[in-house]
Formats: C-alpha cells, structure tokens, sequence
C-alpha cells in the first residue's frame, strides 16, 4: 500500500481488521477529506460573538425534514453507553438496551490495543458471535432472552490524531480510522450507525455528510444507509442545530443533548468573558438551571420540527449493589432526571450501567404508551432566544472549597485511569469519561484566571490548586500517579488554554 504505513504494535487478530483493502480504504477518504478536516479545526480558534447565524436563516425558516428513520432506530427509548471493551460489550448487548453506544472516543483511552480490539470487538458483536472467558475463568456470552440493542458507533471527535497510522507521511485522522476501519467491515450487515462528537459547526456536519457518501459509493452502498445521530456538546454548535441537521438530513437520525462536554464548552469559550461568564460549582449546574433548561427545550423542539430524533443525556450513577442506600439515591436521582426528559418529550436517554436500564425504560414506557417515540410532541410554545442560551447567571450558586478539592479529586483520579488505559473510569460512584476532567480543568482555570473568590473569602489562585492537588496526591497511588498530577497541573493551570486535555494526554500513552 503505497503511502500507509502501521506504526503501531502488534494486536490479537489485528490482521483482520488492518487489512490492505481496509487500510487503502482508510487512506482514500483521508486523502480526500483531511485537508477540509484541518480547516475546519483550525476555524475552531476563531471565536466569534455567539447567536443565530443570519447567512444560514433560510435553512432555520425552511419546511424540510429528515430522512425516515431505519427500523432499529425508531424506538430508542433507553440507550447503554460504554467502551468498546470485550467484557463491557458483552454486558451492553444483554442489558435489555434499545441502543448501545460503542464508544471510541471519551470513554476510551486511545491505546493503539484499544482502537484496534475496539474494532475487533465491533465486529464480533454485530455478528453476534461475541464470547469472553475471564483470567479468573468466568464466562461471558450473549443472552438468547434478550432482544439486542442496535449498535451505534461514537468515533473519535474532528480534532484527535491516530498517530499510530501514518498516511503520505502524516498521522491519520482520528475520527476517519474509527469511522472507516468499522464502516469497512460492517456496512454489507445493513446497520451502518454513528454518533458523532464534538462538532462546532455546520460546516463540519457538511463534512460527515461528504464523508459519508463519499463511503457509501465506494463500497456500493446505497446513499442514505448510513445513519448518524449528532451529540450537541458544544456551545457553538447550539446555535446551529437546524443547520447541522439539515447538512446531514439524508443520513440525520436525530440530536443528544450531550451535557457534560457541552458545559465544558460553555466554559472554554468564555474562559476569559470576564466575571459574567465564570460558572459555579459543577455541582450546582444542574439540568434545571434556565441556560440548561433552555438548550434542552431548543433541541427537543428542533429535532421535532425536523423528523429527528430527540436524545436525553447521561445518568452517570452507578448503583453499589453492596451498598443499598447508595443504590437508593442513585434510582432516585436518575428517576427524576429522566422523568423531567420524557416529558419534555425526549424520545430515549441514556444510562451508564446495566442496572438503570430498567429504571429508564419503565419511565418511558410509561410516557409512551404503545408509541415508539416521541416525533409527534413538536412543542412549538418553545421559543429560545439567544440570550436564554447565554444567560450563565441564571445557574446562580458560587465558587467552594469543595468545588475546587472535588475538581481536583476527580481530574486526577480520571487522569489516572486514562494513562492507564481505561477511559470509563468509576469514580465515587458516578461513571466518567473525558468530559468530566475537561470540566475540571477547564473550571479552575477560569476560576484562577478571573481572580474567583470562594465563598469562605479564599481567592482561587494556582498556589491554591497546587496545594489540593498536592493533598490529593497523597491520597492515591498507581502507576501513573506522577504523570496524572502533572499533566493535569499543566491543563488547568498553563498560561495557555490547551483545547483538549485529551491532545497532550495522547502523548503519554503508547
């Protein structure tokens, strides 16, 4: 294969999915849509005043629609969320889920092992052939009892390198190595699912579009089987939902309220706003706050209008099945939560464990009815301004000391896991990905920067941080320990802002 190259170490049953027809496959839609991918991130550093895009206000006003959905996407009412690892696949396919999330991008470490037994993984699963045995011997294999989610693959965002595949003497895109090993493998099954991350803008919603079919015609696929399901996470990309929907609206399955990115967003954008723009502690933001209550009502209403499927966010609790009282406030915590999101006409949301599934799905259910969704609910006494969507103030709530002990506490102990090769780490009973040490980070550098008073009198400086974070190291141990304190020193106290944690973090890692 003439310009690729495999820099990565050997893989069990690697062979089978970096194959030459694969790898040439890859390389043919990196050469013909990288350069378009580097514009557009480098765009990313242009910051522009924030507000509906007057250029684009035709598409908003136009009466268009969506492609009908395929049939395994129409009811989604609960979806599983987790890595692309053997064991949790296994347990994501019997979880009684309507869709699983196989995600290669926040909640996986980007390891060469990981992308390329993520895919083998992938491939296994979608022929139902996935069995596992233990180092400890116990088994696991796929139920006969249970109906199987439909798999829908999350890539890599537009912004991460593969550097362990080098294409014309450049690092391989991220996202087009996910998307193309698994599109390459699996699309003859029929079911070609994606959710795609991280995106700013139309224009690179526009770019998966031309990706997209550009796949779809090489391999002799018919235009429209691949469907994709957008996460609007970042605070850009809010104002631009009709515009996103609408360049994908032959392959568009709908919209999710990504939450937690989508906070990080907000707080990376208006870094250096001044005090209007300085946000509480995490924990204070909740889904009910206006500017949170405002994006979710706006995409609900959007995807609606336009045939699309509305997706509810994260319930990130795990239930301690040692401890019945965590387990209680978990149930309780999630049943509320997606109380709110199925009368707010959400068609599914999402959960982070197996054992709130039936929690989810008995809330939908019972919203539903014998529907199976929600398309019908356009909610158009919905009307969102601009300033609703940038109203921070409306979160109300202020800086702590144990807001800045708990972002401390969690970047690290998140940074630990990732270094170590585990992107879904559980941490004081929640599960997290990426999105939670970008919060933390992203955090308390606006906090130090904008000269943030907690609310005991303390102002939040680097000298500060560096003492928690001093305490907290102390506290923990692993082989990665040294590294994860200082890397996240560097994310959240640098002069510069790095964009992604996951970009200097990538550099650590085999």
């Amino acid at each position: 294969m003439s310009g690729v190259r495999v820099l990565g170490g050997e893989v069990e049953r690697g062979g089978e999915i970096l194959t030459p027809d694969a790898l040439e496959f890859v390389a043919g839609l990196h050469r013909d849509f990288a350069a378009t991918r580097d514009e557009l991130v480098a765009r990313r550093a242009h910051r522009r005043p924030l507000g509906f895009l007057p250029e684009t206000r035709a598409v908003r006003d136009g009466d268009w629609r969506v492609a009908e959905a395929p049939e395994p996407l129409r009811d989604r009412r609960v979806e599983i969320t987790g890595p692309t690892e053997r064991k949790m696949t296994i347990n994501a396919l019997n979880s009684g889920a309507k869709v699983w999330l196989a995600d290669l991008e926040d909640a996986n470490t980007p390891h060469w092992h990981n992308v390329v037994s993520g895919q083998v993984n992938l491939f296994d699963a979608a022929r139902g052939t996935i069995e596992h045995t233990s180092a400890e011997g116990k088994r696991y294999a796929l139920r006969d009892d249970v109906a199987r989610p439909a798999i829908v693959v999350r890539p890599r965002g537009w912004h991460l390198p593969e550097r362990h595949l080098e294409i014309d003497g450049r690092p391989a895109v991220g996202a087009l190595v996910d998307f193309g090993l698994h599109f390459f493998h699996n699309a003859e099954l029929g079911r070609p699912y994606y959710y795609l991350p991280k995106m700013e803008s139309h224009l690179e919603a526009r770019l998966w579009n031309d990706v997209f079919t550009a796949a779809q015609q090489r391999l002799g696929v018919p235009h429209g089987t691949i469907r994709a399901t957008v996460l609007i996470e970042t605070i850009p990309a809010a104002f631009e939902m009709d515009e996103i929907l609408y360049e994908l609206r032959d392959h568009a399955s709908g919209l999710n309220a990504g939450r937690w990115d989508y906070l990080f967003s907000i707080i990376k954008y208006f870094r250096d706003a001044g005090p209007d723009a300085v946000l509480p502690d995490r924990n204070a933001i909740t889904m009910t706050v206006p500017f949170m209550r405002a994006y979710t009502e706006l995409l609900v209403r959007t995807c609606h209008k336009r045939g699309a499927f509305a997706m509810g966010g994260m319930a990130a609790f795990i239930p301690n099945r040692r401890d019945p009282e965590v387990t209680a406030q978990a149930l309780e915590k999630v049943r509320a939560d997606k109380t709110r999101e199925a009368g707010d006409g959400f068609d599914g949301s999402w959960v982070a464990h197996p054992d709130l599934v039936p929690v989810c799905r008995e809330i939908f259910d019972a919203k539903l009815g014998d529907k199976p969704n929600q398309l019908d609910v356009l909610r158009p006494e919905v009307s969102v301004t601009a300033e609703q969507l940038l109203d921070f103030a409306s979160a109300g709530g202020g800086a702590t000391r144990a807001g800045v002990e708990s972002a401390v506490d969690v970047g690290v102990r998140y940074l630990l896991s990732w270094l170590g090769g585990n992107g879904a780490a559980a941490i004081h009973n929640l599960m997290e990905d990426a999105a939670t040490a970008e919060i933390s980070r992203s955090q308390l550098w606006q906090w130090v920067h904008n000269g943030v008073v907690l609310d005991d009198g303390t102002p939040v400086t680097a000298e500060l941080v560096r003492e928690v974070l001093a305490q907290v190291e102390q506290k923990l141990d692993g082989e990665h320990l040294e590294q994860a304190v200082e890397l996240f020193e560097q994310v959240a106290l640098a002069d510069e802002f790095v964009d992604f944690l996951t970009l200097p973090a990538y550099e650590r890692i085999g």
